[in-house]
């Protein structure tokens, strides 16, 4: 065995033109499909992330209904006691308390449709990075009286820092919700429908408005290791009860599921069609080195080489061949997929605006996780080893006579 590895890897360099041609069809079928891949799931890993951190958190636990029919009255009351048994649920990180309703927000002759998020300000920020959101102005505080806006609303209703925005609606079991409050802070997201009716306020404060004291709508729950969402959940339903809904976000974001998975779908049908250009080409340039070496081969076989040696030899050349190709396509494309994991492209145009669609920004990260490397290394290693077969095949087969005369 020992005399194989020593021959084939000799033999590999005896025409290193034939060897560099084979080599560099296996290189570039690594390195484009690490490359489309990572893009890929690196895009999938962004949209997922920013709708996780902005929105529903990975679990979320309501009063039973409540998805259903959003209403303030289904609400829910929430003690310290209650929230802290799901904080001790193993892997839970962090719980959000939020009150979400809707309002008529106004300023003079103007108004317009709020969607209204009462929150803990230091949990909120803690989750979704809100204080950096800010655009103008400043980031609430625990028992703050003032209100967050997104950009777009603050524009439509011609409002600034310091100005007073009035919200009219109804409260909890029908009471009367109005108010007066003054604009903190002014926030922007990459999504326009988030965009364009956002308000924040204090927990504390919506409760008051709504006259729902100590009530929630939904309590949101963020993750150590997202891997373990289904354990999770189980576990937050037996800590709450029966009377509560404990969702995940993929049966929240049902929508952005289905898009993912169908772009999923189209992308290895892509990759796949790369792997099927990649496999002939890496056949094609096996067939040529086969039928360059016949009459190599045929002396070999002549002068006593048994053929199963032989193919042997040809099989570790083609190993040689497939891992040196294999890792240089990971060494030369991890730096690039670094850069464009730590710098993504930025979309624009019809690009960003589909994104942007879906609550995610308008950039183009690569992932770097493990399994992309190996995962297209073993398919084109798996490739290479499939197009040996045809060398195999020939050494068993051919006339001694025929390929030494060169036939």
């Amino acid at each position: 065995m020992k005399e194989y590895l020593k021959i084939a890897w000799r033999n590999l360099w005896r025409n290193k033109k034939r060897t560099m041609i084979t080599m560099a069809s296996v290189f570039f079928a690594v390195f484009l499909a690490l490359m489309m891949r990572s893009m890929q799931l690196g895009t999938y890993d962004s949209m997922e992330r920013n709708t996780i951190k902005n929105t529903t958190g990975y679990i979320q636990v309501h009063k039973l209904g409540y998805w259903d029919d959003k209403t303030i009255n289904n609400t829910f009351g929430a003690s310290a006691s209650f929230l802290n048994s799901i904080t001790e649920v193993p892997n839970v990180s962090l719980v959000i308390p939020r009150l979400e309703s809707f309002a008529l927000g106004s300023t003079g002759i103007l108004s317009k449709g709020v969607a209204v998020i009462g929150t803990d300000p230091e949990i909120e920020n803690k989750t979704s990075g809100l204080a950096k959101r800010i655009i103008k102005g400043k980031y609430l505080e625990k028992g703050d009286s003032g209100v967050l806006i997104v950009e777009n609303l603050a524009r439509y209703l011609k409002l600034d820092i310091d100005d007073t925005i009035t919200l009219i609606s109804q409260g909890y079991h029908g009471v009367t919700a109005a108010g007066n409050y003054t604009v903190s802070g002014i926030i922007s997201f990459p999504s326009p429908a988030m965009n364009n009716k956002l308000l924040f306020m204090d927990l504390g404060t919506a409760q008051y408005l709504y006259g729902a004291t100590d009530m929630l709508s939904s309590i949101s729950v963020m993750l150590d290791n997202p891997d373990k969402l289904n354990s999770s959940i189980e576990a937050i339903e037996h800590a709450t009860g029966p009377a509560y809904e404990v969702m995940s976000w993929k049966e929240m974001n049902v929508e952005l599921v289905q898009s993912i998975e169908s772009d999923n779908i189209s992308g290895m049908f892509m990759l796949g069609i790369l792997y099927i250009v990649v496999g002939f080409g890496i056949f094609g340039t096996m067939m040529m080195m086969t039928l360059e070496r016949k009459r190599e081969f045929g002396v070999m076989v002549s002068v006593g080489m048994q053929r199963y040696k032989l193919a042997s030899i040809i099989f570790f050349e083609t190993i040689y061949i497939a891992l040196i190709s294999v890792l240089a396509g990971i060494v030369f494309a991890s730096p690039f997929i670094y850069y464009l994991h730590v710098n993504p492209i930025r979309l624009t145009g019809e690009a960003a605006k589909a994104m942007m669609d879906f609550n995610a920004e308008p950039v183009m990260p690569f992932a770097t996780d493990i399994p992309i490397f190996y995962n297209q290394a073993i398919v084109v290693l798996i490739l290479t080893l499939i197009a040996v077969i045809y060398p195999l095949i020939i050494i068993q087969r051919f006339n001694v006579l025929k390929a030494i005369r060169g036939h």
